[in-house]
């Protein structure tokens, strides 16, 4: 058993040693002389007032991420000019981190499988990224990639657009509301939008056909509406009799073959215009990512397979 002796005291003057936690010293409060450097933390590992902040400032938690080619459980040589202490590290040194930082980078990655995973890993993350998704979002594109590549040959696809196929369908697992167009510009390909969006979708079927059914859930057309209510800023109650009205129309010959978000487009039209509320089919098609031609062909089909009765409440009028 080893006994380690706290050094209170200055050995010249017999002074109380003060704490600097910055630089990693005990100093006389008497004197000024640096007593010990290098000093152990004895301290808590982070200090926190929730889970998720503990999680981020904890420097040993032994958390994994699926995000990661390696799981995240290698220590990384983090980019920097100051060593632990907070002094600035000379010029040699800072050549030999370099070094050392790139050699690791190259044995993280052993084999082509393995520098696929990566590429492919580091693109979801990119992507998600820039879309503002979700950390839960990131994680199951990454599962999905993973369960994919152990199952089918994932040699010569796209990086972009298998990247872009992986996040498609974990939206629809996370029930968020994205695009394929959205996700593929997100990609920042130099390739043509038309052509990226294509090969996604072929990449989005071979997924499902590879994976089952089951891993690509189908988004309700209420996220649609709701997702374009708020980019139109429309009002809540149009938001929600576009919703009690999609539910009760609701019917699979009305829905099988269509863009979701023509349809939704098309409910919030009607209850905007039942709602008296002077909205233009422009500035919905707009949001909605489609033409004005859909949204009057969705509320004809809606408009003829049903009959929408509205009742009006009488309004109490004080003398």
């Amino acid at each position: 058993m080893t006994i380690v002796e706290l050094q209170t005291n200055c050995p010249e003057c017999r002074s109380s040693l003060i704490d600097d936690f910055h630089n990693g010293e005990k100093i006389c409060s008497g004197c000024g002389l640096v007593a010990m450097e290098q000093m152990p933390d004895y301290g808590i590992e982070s200090r926190a007032t929730n889970p998720e902040e503990k999680m981020k400032l904890t420097r040993a938690s032994g958390q994994t991420s699926y995000a990661q080619h390696d799981l995240g459980i290698r220590t990384e040589i983090a980019m920097g000019t100051k060593d632990f202490s907070g002094r600035t590290i000379s010029n040699d040194v800072a050549n030999q981190m370099y070094n050392l930082r790139k050699w690791q980078t190259r044995i993280r990655v052993a084999s082509p499988e393995e520098r696929r995973l990566a590429n492919i890993l580091a693109k979801i993350g990119e992507t998600c990224n820039a879309l503002a998704l979700p950390r839960n979002v990131t994680e199951s594109a990454s599962m999905i990639y993973r369960n994919f590549q152990g199952q089918a040959d994932a040699k010569g696809k796209s990086v972009a657009c298998m990247s872009a196929a992986t996040i498609y369908m974990a939206c629809k697992q996370c029930d968020v509301v994205r695009s394929l167009d959205e996700i593929c510009a997100a990609t920042g390909s130099s390739k043509e939008d038309k052509l990226n969006v294509k090969l996604t979708a072929k990449y989005y079927r071979t997924l499902v056909m590879e994976l089952g059914s089951k891993t690509a859930p189908t988004v309700t057309l209420e996220k649609y509406i709701s997702k374009i209510a708020n980019l139109a800023k429309l009002e809540v109650r149009v938001e929600r009799l576009a919703a009690e009205i999609a539910e009760k129309t609701s019917d699979h010959s009305l829905a099988d073959g269509k863009a979701p978000n023509g349809l939704a487009a098309a409910y919030l039209y009607i209850a905007s215009t039942l709602l008296g509320q002077s909205i233009l089919q422009r500035d919905v098609s707009s949001v909605a990512g489609i033409t004005e031609v859909t949204i009057r062909n969705r509320c004809k089909e809606i408009l003829t397979a049903y009959k929408i009765k509205v009742t009006l409440r009488q309004s109490v009028v004080k003398n």
